[in-house]
């Protein structure tokens, strides 16, 4: 069983992370470099000079972009390992874990981990005010926390007072509120900043997506070859 369950975190955590960093890396990280530019003061926001829509980036740099894609496989890794724990109890509660379903947990995942935190505290480029960041990570671990507590209540969960209190988890943080800094301001254009909320979602969802999909299968393949060699 703990093999089962390392192997399969490895190989989905591996795999998912390396297509995120590769997505990342072509869709994110250009708009990063670019936001960048006006924090330094290269680029000026409706300033005098100098403005540019299409700056000059910096190109690929093999020793910052492959950490980066290490570092991203090994976040994936840990995040396949939190989604298997789950998956795990869900199986012996009588859940079908495969590919298919695995999707279905890739979503649930996005939406704890990217989607309920970022509904009220969007990804943010350099540049931009921000709270204090120990406020703001407080405030992300509990809506994840609680996010996720939700959704194993809305997937679980046999009645309506369940459920009621999955939706109250789900709404609690952002009505509370997330920490805002005193004032909005910075360098960098908001169509930017817009850019690089928009794209880290949409890669989010895709990786996460992908995460479940290939957790599911990893998980039920080994557990074929456990009962496969398993004495009669």
């Amino acid at each position: 069983m703990y093999s089962r369950f390392l192997v399969s975190a490895l190989f989905a955590g591996a795999a998912a992370g390396l297509i995120a960093g590769i997505l990342q890396l072509i869709f994110v990280q250009p708009v990063l470099l670019h936001a960048e530019l006006y924090e330094g003061g290269d680029l000026v926001h409706f300033g005098a000079a100098p403005v540019s829509a299409h700056p000059e980036l910096p190109g690929i740099d093999v020793m910052r972009d492959g950490l980066s894609l290490i570092f991203t496989m090994l976040t994936y890794t840990g995040y396949a390992l939190i989604m298997l724990a789950a998956m795990g109890v869900a199986e012996d509660r009588g859940a079908q874990i495969d590919g298919r379903t695995g999707i279905l947990w890739g979503v649930a995942g996005f939406v704890a981990f990217h989607l309920a935190p970022g509904f009220s505290l969007a990804p943010e480029v350099p540049g931009v005010a921000a709270a204090d960041v120990t406020a703001r990570q407080i405030w992300w671990f509990a809506t994840v926390g609680a996010a996720a507590v939700a959704l194993w209540l809305i997937a679980f969960g046999k009645n309506w007072m369940v459920w009621g209190v999955a939706a109250i988890l789900l709404l609690a943080p952002h009505i509370l509120g997330a920490p805002e800094p005193d004032t909005f301001s910075g360098p960098v254009p908001t169509e930017i900043a817009a850019l690089f909320a928009a794209r880290a979602f949409g890669i989010g969802l895709a990786a996460w997506v992908l995460l479940g999909c290939f957790a599911g299968y990893f998980w039920q393949r080994e557990g074929d070859q456990i009962n496969a060699t398993a004495p009669v």
